[in-house]
């Protein structure tokens, strides 16, 4: 393993209990009946320990979009050419007259102010030149993963970390929040593929519709997610051989974001089922990882709600969502501050001179 990344590993410790014990007390003397605003509670006891205080104050919250492309795409698991990967990434970056993008994760970044990143972490095109391109492509897509091993070792490790910087940068830049994001015509195929592998499921019970294909399509996919699986390259005791055997450029990306962020102590939003097959490689190898990862809502992709199951996480929506790109995890940005806000800004019984035990007596 790259020192580097080795060193980034180690760097990642628990949510700190004590800011979390403090948390949950003053919780419990808010003015409000016990348990009255539900999952916020929880969020915001996490967020605590996220960020060290029983008075969490996140700020800035960032998307970074990571684009590639896959080998497999070729056996045609997606309703849409790969072609459209690189017209999305000049989508992300166009300049329209309601600000930067014309991109859905656009569009929902700007409703909650959220900064958006692009990275190119392995687009099959000659991409133009743009000053929020950030470059980070070893070369044009994935290996077909029905043949061969989809990346190298030195390949993933190399996109873990371009995506670790990313996620530094968006830090310096004030982030709080970090949204994992992803593009990438065919990316379901490999998410499928890491998570069969890494749960050891069947590919059928992972394998989703993706862009929407038919059954004919579908098929295919898991005909394919099968066929990557039966070469017996990698093993879960191997998480980063899984990745590099069956993932995406995109995905190592990914995982270099929520590695650097719970290093840095920031929370980390996982929008959908390519960001969960992410999180399985990342737990694996950082099992305190887990401690930092706040999923959004769980998508209509097959397989999602296998991940967050095993993760031991509690998606905070259900809105059939599953275009990608992080637009489920800006979405959940809001829900989250607002968690902080009520540990942070709502007065106790005793600061508001209300006899505490007679309110919630008379709920």
């Amino acid at each position: 393993m790259h020192p580097d990344l080795a060193a980034l590993i180690a760097a990642i410790r628990p949510a700190d209990s004590a800011a979390m014990q403090a948390a949950r007390e003053r919780q419990a003397q808010l003015t409000k009946p016990a348990g009255a605003l539900g999952d916020l509670e929880d969020l915001a006891i996490r967020l605590s320990g996220v960020l060290g205080s029983p008075r969490p104050h996140p700020r800035g919250v960032a998307v970074l979009v990571a684009a590639g492309d896959h080998g497999v795409a070729a056996a045609g698991v997606s309703a849409y050419p790969p072609e459209v990967t690189p017209a999305m990434v000049a989508n992300f970056l166009a300049d329209t007259p309601a600000g930067p993008g014309g991109a859905a994760v656009n569009a929902i970044a700007r409703t909650v102010g959220a900064r958006v990143y692009v990275m190119d972490a392995g687009v099959n095109a000659d991409l133009p030149d743009h000053p929020r391109l950030v470059r980070a492509a070893l070369r044009r897509g994935t290996r077909d993963l029905r043949r061969e091993g989809a990346m190298t070792r030195a390949e993933t490790e190399a996109l873990v970390l371009a995506g670790a910087a990313l996620a530094r940068r968006a830090v310096e830049e004030g982030a709080d929040l970090l949204v994992p994001g992803e593009m990438g015509i065919g990316n379901t195929t490999p998410a499928a593929a890491i998570t069969a592998r890494m749960l050891s499921l069947d590919p059928a019970r992972v394998t989703g519709r993706g862009t929407g294909v038919d059954d004919t399509a579908l098929g295919r996919k898991v005909a394919a997610v099968r066929a990557a699986l039966e070469r017996q390259a990698s093993t879960p005791a191997d998480p980063l051989g899984v990745l590099a055997d069956l993932g995406g450029f995109e995905i190592a990306a990914m995982l270099g974001m929520m590695l650097q962020g719970a290093a840095l102590r920031r929370a980390v939003i996982l929008d959908g089922f390519v960001e969960g097959a992410a999180a399985l490689i990342g737990v694996a190898l950082a099992p305190f990882l887990r401690d930092f990862l706040f999923p959004a809502g769980e998508c209509a992709e097959a397989g999602h709600g296998a991940q967050l199951a095993h993760l031991g996480l509690k998606p905070m929506f259900r809105l059939g969502l599953r275009l990608g790109e992080g637009t489920g995890g800006v979405l959940a940005a809001p829900l989250l501050l607002a968690a902080a806000a009520t540990l942070r800004e709502m007065r106790t019984f005793a600061e508001a001179g209300v006899p505490g035990s007679e309110v919630t007596s008379a709920q």
